[in-house]
This record gives structure tokens, sequence and C-alpha cells, in this order.
């Protein structure tokens, strides 16, 4: 199975520089858009409802304090890894979502139910910290609704 690192440098190195938030969306957009195009788990590491959206634990602490990242900032992962479905399945989230801001994609992850459900279930409120983790299973079952 690919990491997180994995996907992240793909990102990076067929879009470049960007935002770590933007980073953060586009892999959590790829891991929904992989449970229902491919019915596969893209990456293991878990994904939290942080208060600006979805963000992997693992993949913020490589980035940490940095505002603009690109495929040199992470030192880990290797998007070879990757098979060429999972490639492919990222591609088509780049196509779609790759042009938007990070905080259009932060303000459409807050819409979306996976992140809110997920945030009211552990009682947090609006811009309050929390680590609660989005299941994979809303995600499919949102994701393949729409």
């Amino acid at each position: 199975m690919a990491s997180v690192f994995d996907v992240a440098k793909y990102i990076l190195e067929r879009c470049g520089d960007m935002t770590s938030m933007k980073l953060q969306k586009l892999v959590y957009y790829s891991q929904a858009w992989s449970l229902v195009w491919d019915e596969e788990i893209l990456f293991d590491a878990p994904i939290e409802a942080w208060a600006n959206g979805p963000v992997v634990r693992e993949l913020y602490e490589a980035h940490k304090g940095l505002f603009k990242i690109n495929q040199n900032t992470i030192s880990e992962g290797n998007s070879s890894n990757l098979t060429q479905i999972q490639k492919d399945t990222i591609h088509e989230v780049l196509e779609f979502y790759g042009d938007k801001t990070a905080q259009w994609l932060s303000d459409l992850a807050h819409m979306e139910k996976p992140w809110k459900e997920t945030r009211e279930r552990a009682g947090l409120g609006d811009g309050a910290k929390g680590t609660a983790i989005i299941q994979l299973s809303d995600m499919h079952e949102y994701y393949s609704g729409i």
C-alpha cells in the first residue's frame, strides 16, 4: 500500500509549489475518490477533522510551520510506489480540484458530511481544535452518492 507521503510527492511533482493547506485537501480528496472509484484505500494514515478541514497529521508533521511547499520539502515518499491506477485516480482529482485555492477546498470540505459529521460527533464547534478521525466508511458513503 502506498503511504500518504507517496501520494503527497506525486501531487507535488505534478502540480509544483503549493500551500501546505492545499496539499492536505488534495490528499484528502485523493483518498475519498480512491475509495469510490477504485474501492481501495489509497493510504492508511488517518485523516483528522481539524478546524480548517481534513488533515493527515503524519503529513502535517513533515511540513509543520511551512506555508508553501514543494516536492523537495518533504523528504519521505516516492511516487513510484503508486500503481498506475492510483496515479490515474490522483490525476483525475487534480484535474477537478487542482486549480482551486486552498481556501476554496477547505470551504468545500466544511460543507460536506464526512468532515461536518465527524466534528459534530466529537462535539467540536466552529473553529474548535480537535483530532477526531474521519471514518473511511463515512467518506465512501458520502462521495459514492455524489
